[in-house]
């Protein structure tokens, strides 16, 4: 599941309530026909194909006709009065949450369907009709899917077929005995506990995937720059392979703020394995020194081309970064493939983990750094155009510290901080809890160095100097 994730829903009685709007139907139809149906017990067990339902009821002749009769009368009888259950705008928003495409698949007359995808704004990406039991397993697969939810003992035959996890809900006729022996891979009693079991699923199974991964490799060197993500992967690199075979190096420059070297150090000597700490000179890289769009590109090449040998020097035989999916996701990463090209290896990313899956899995494994603030390089906070200089970041270094600082001592608890150097100017940017208190300490700032400061009442978000790229003249 390292590619996008795909989720598949059936929709009678698991996205939809269809009770009263197809009770509905059935008793029209059965008054054009003359025939009394048994509409309460048709309607015990939604989901298999109308025809079948029929024929206990008509002569087989009859069967045909009566079926198109019934999706002629349909939409005028049975959309408008059909709600959605409880937990289904969850449920689909869970699985956007997790960048994820959404298919529906189902028993029902495929134009009927989208009807009521319409009416109830059902977020989906495609509607796949009138397929039924093991006949789902084709459409699923089709579609790459990789988890199908339904509520009736042939949707886990349709799991099954398509040799996918099946969740099976219990608003539906079908009984939990009767899932589970179908072979259902996990019953909820409806899709109010759908979003926490698939951050459970999705976690565990990268989890594994990565551990897997890391097992390739015999001997692997993090590049570790004592983040959230670099310290995951660190700590998921001893897990798999054993402390002796894992190496963190921390490249010391201009741009690491000082203050993250010694927890990077106590971190990585804490998990027991090979601590190194390079010195590397991107700033002796004019395209670094210029600071246009692609100076992580530069960065990235100093490093890896620091790295790289230094692994082979040390018997190491990859180098690791601590990319996840999120940043892949992220739009202008320069540095990304900068990195790849040199021939670095991305585990988290290439499992699909991103940075809130990181977070809780480093929280379950007791890791210090699982609520750690981003700490991007020093550099990120000069913006585009503006050359960097090591006079430039050490005040740009020196800013946020007396700011944070000044923050703590005031009892505010502090997260996410940049000052952002725009040249003469800087912008504080914060989480949004703390906007007002930053306005009133913006004289910290302008005191190392800045001829004036703005908060920015957006907040602090990550990758916010992209933003100017294509508007130079905000900042010159």
């Amino acid at each position: 599941m390292s590619g996008q994730l795909v989720v598949g829903f059936d929709l009678d009685m698991t996205l939809i309530d269809t009770v009263v709007g197809f009770a509905a139907t059935l008793d029209v139809l059965g008054a054009e026909l003359g025939v009394e149906f048994p509409t309460a017990e048709m309607t015990a067990n939604l989901g298999p194909p109308l025809d079948l339902l029929l024929e206990p009821h008509l002569p087989a002749e009859q069967i045909v006709p009566a079926v198109e009769r019934f999706r002629e009368i349909y939409p005028d009888t049975a959309v408008t009065p059909t709600p959605a259950f409880p937990g289904v705008a969850a449920a689909l928003a869970a699985v956007r949450r997790h960048h994820g495409r959404i298919v529906l698949v189902t028993g029902k007359h495929t134009p009927n369907a989208q009807l009521h995808v319409d009416h109830l704004g059902l977020d989906v990406d495609v509607v796949e009709g009138r397929v039924w039991g093991t006949g789902k397993g084709e459409v699923l697969r089709r579609h790459d899917a990789d988890i199908y939810v339904g509520d009736h003992v042939h949707d886990v035959e349709g799991a099954r077929a398509a040799g996918i996890t099946s969740v099976s809900v219990l608003t539906g006729g079908s009984t939990r005995e009767q899932l589970e022996e179908a072979g259902t891979d996990v019953v909820l009693a409806d899709l109010d506990e759908f979003p926490a079991w698939l951050d459970g699923h999705l976690l565990e199974h990268r989890l594994t995937e990565l551990e897997q991964r890391l097992e390739r490799h015999g001997r692997l060197m993090v590049a570790f720059s004592g983040g959230a993500d670099s310290a995951f992967l660190l700590a998921a690199a001893v897990r798999a392979l054993g402390a002796e075979n894992v190496a963190a190096a921390t490249a010391y420059s201009a741009s690491l703020p000082a203050a993250e070297r010694g927890p990077a150090q106590e971190f990585a000597e804490s998990l027991g394995v090979e601590v190194l700490t390079p010195r590397t000179s991107e700033m002796e890289r004019e395209g670094y020194r210029a600071n246009d769009g692609d100076r992580c590109a530069f960065c990235k090449a100093e490093l890896l081309d620091v790295l790289g040998p230094l692994a082979e020097a040390h018997g190491y035989d990859a180098v690791a970064t601590g990319t996840n999916a999120d940043d892949a996701r992220a739009g202008f990463r320069p540095g990304i493939a900068a990195a790849a090209d040199r021939g670095a290896v991305t585990p988290l990313q290439d499992v699909g983990l991103t940075k809130d899956q990181i977070r809780t899995a480093s929280r379950d494994w007791g890791l210090p750094t699982w609520d750690k603030p981003a700490a991007a390089c020093l550099s990120s906070r000069v913006a585009y155009g503006i050359e960097i200089t090591p006079a430039r970041l050490a005040r740009v270094e020196r800013a946020e510290a007396a700011l944070r600082t000044a923050l703590s001592d005031a009892g505010h608890r502090v997260g996410n901080l940049r000052v952002r150097d725009l040249g003469d100017q800087a912008r504080i940017e914060v989480d949004r809890g703390l906007i007002e208190a930053a306005e009133e300490m913006k004289s910290v700032v302008r005191d190392a160095g800045f001829d004036g400061v703005e908060v920015d009442p957006l907040g602090f978000r990550s990758g916010s100097m992209n933003e100017l790229l294509d508007d130079p003249e905000h900042y010159r």
